[in-house]
């Protein structure tokens, strides 16, 4: 038997399709056609039939990608809502506003659309990216409107390679009658489901949103200590295992919280943060574990916060504030997943992950008396330490010009960047606050500035009060001409990235001339790189 009349499965490839007046085929599309009509009428199951068609498209017809995608009207927009051949990534980003692309531009007209190469049509958008290769180019775009009476409720598209335009055909003609099938239950379902489709699919778009921003590489900071803490986040995202995070206050413990939720195992489950610090110790175990009706005076009925974070995760922030009442309740819920609210006597099973934080020595806390023994070992299984920004050398510099762009947007002012001297004495304080005191200071700094240009006198006084200034404050005119040499010299080093021979070009200089005025104001070209 020829390619012509078998039913074979040809993904991207020129060969014929199959003759669909064969008998083995009509038999197929008979069953598909029955299959559907039962879902449809006996079962009310459209997205079970949906997924019928597409793996008979895919497997029977060799396509290699089909869509369905619907129309929202009060939005305006047409939206790929079920898929095969398609990564979740792609099918998110197959959204096309009224009238645009050949998707939008067949929901207007409601009129199917053939586009014999997809090389060749300037409409097609390409908006899901998964034409990547040459080969995908050569492919032909068939999209069917289902409609209903004289409203177009979506579209049925296709993307295969084809060799004769008298299969192309067929295929147009087999999608059409599909189409037309689908019709009155695609009605039913939109008005019964529409909102919820949409909301389902901003959560998947925003859900991965997120992901991409709190991921540890998006992080900022490339100084040894963050690297080697972003590969310990790396490793433990991807379990369930209890995390103990270390570090001063304001090292970005909440942010790496974050980053392991949502890169985690369930990053669509509720991530609830709680600070152990701000809540008086009468009400923290109330807080935490909920309490029941009439467990004390004027009490009401009321879920804590390990019950709003079941299935998914808890980050409890300054932990060795919590009191010893709260840390047996704490130390149940690690080793048994299991607890009762306050004046309660039920047990509440949990599926839980719990990221604890801490700027305080717990184990010095332990030989105290302070902090459970017990909790401590439960809680300590993957400890990762913050370092203090103070350790992180260049990362002052990154983070700071990342504040800057960020709060230059948020206060519609157009600044470019940072000087020199402005970023040696960024460089030179101790930072005691650490990321979230460089914040405020650069927030501060960009109000301030008049300039596009943050300087060394838009930074507060305890900046700008450093080592460098104890030795070289400008006392007389000598102090005076010390303190512009110095800035000169650091922003040529800092304009060359450290290299002292290009620093020394631009201030016409010799090496050994520059070598010497930067050991006398105890200069390194390294912290410039």
């Amino acid at each position: 038997m020829s390619n012509e009349s078998q039913c074979t499965n040809i993904p991207d490839s020129r060969e014929p399709t199959p003759d669909y007046n064969s008998g083995v085929c009509r038999g197929k599309i008979v069953t598909l056609l029955l299959k559907i009509g039962q879902l449809l009428s006996e079962q009310d199951d459209l997205v079970t039939a949906l997924d019928s068609l597409l793996l008979y498209m895919r497997s029977e017809m060799g396509i290699a990608r089909s869509m369905i995608s619907l129309f929202h009207r009060e939005t305006g927009q047409v939206f790929i809502h079920r898929s095969a051949g398609l990564t979740p990534a792609e099918q998110d980003r197959g959204i096309y506003q009224l009238g645009e692309g050949i998707t939008g531009k067949v929901v207007e007209s409601a009129k199917l659309i053939v586009v014999p190469r997809i090389g060749n049509e300037p409409a097609f958008l390409n908006r899901t990216g998964s034409l990547t290769l040459d080969k995908d180019l050569d492919m032909s775009f068939i999209c069917v409107p289902i409609i209903r009476g004289s409203k177009v409720l979506g579209t049925i598209s296709a993307e295969r390679l084809y060799g004769s335009e008298h299969f192309l055909l067929r295929h147009v003609a087999i999608i059409s009658v599909m189409a037309h099938m689908l019709s009155h239950a695609m009605e039913l379902y939109l008005v019964e489901n529409i909102d919820k489709i949409e909301w389902e699919k901003r959560t998947r778009l925003l859900l991965g949103d997120l992901k991409e921003r709190f991921q540890p590489l998006n992080m900022i900071g490339a100084s040894k200590a963050m690297l080697e803490a972003y590969d310990l986040i790396r490793k433990v995202s991807q379990t369930r295992t209890t995390v103990l995070l270390l570090g001063e206050s304001g090292v970005g413990k909440e942010m790496v919280a974050n980053a392991l939720h949502y890169g985690g195992l369930n990053p669509g489950g509720p991530l609830i943060k709680f600070n152990c610090a701000a809540i008086p110790e009468s009400l923290i175990e109330s807080e935490l574990f909920g309490h029941e009706k009439g467990s004390f005076t004027g009490a009401l009925f009321r879920k804590g916060r390990f019950e709003e974070a079941d299935g998914g995760t808890i980050f409890l922030d300054e932990v060795g504030e919590l009191s010893l009442g709260a840390q047996t309740k704490l130390l149940r819920i690690l080793q048994e997943r299991q607890f009762e609210r306050v004046g309660g006597n039920r047990s509440i099973t949990l599926n839980i992950r719990i990221i604890a934080a801490t700027n305080r020595d717990l184990s010095e806390m332990v030989t105290e008396g302070t902090f459970r023994r017990d909790l401590y070992y439960r809680l300590n299984i993957f400890p990762i330490t913050i370092p203090p920004l103070r350790e992180r050398g260049n990362d002052i510099v990154t983070l700071a010009e990342y504040f800057t762009v960020h709060y230059a947007k948020e206060t519609e002012k157009q600044i470019t960047g940072i000087s020199a001297s402005a970023l040696n004495l960024l460089m030179r304080h101790s930072w005691p606050g650490n990321v979230r005191e460089l914040e405020n200071v650069i927030h501060r700094a960009v109000i301030l500035t008049e300039d596009k240009v943050i300087h060394s006198h838009d930074l507060p006084f305890n900046i700008k009060h450093s080592d460098f200034q104890d030795n070289y404050s400008a006392r007389g005119l000598e102090d005076k001409l010390n303190s512009i040499e110095y800035e000169i010299l650091a922003e040529a080093l800092r304009n060359n990235h450290g290299n002292t021979s290009e620093a020394a070009k631009a201030l016409k200089l010799t090496r050994r001339s520059i070598g010497l005025r930067m050991k006398r104001f105890k200069l390194n070209y390294k912290q410039f790189r």
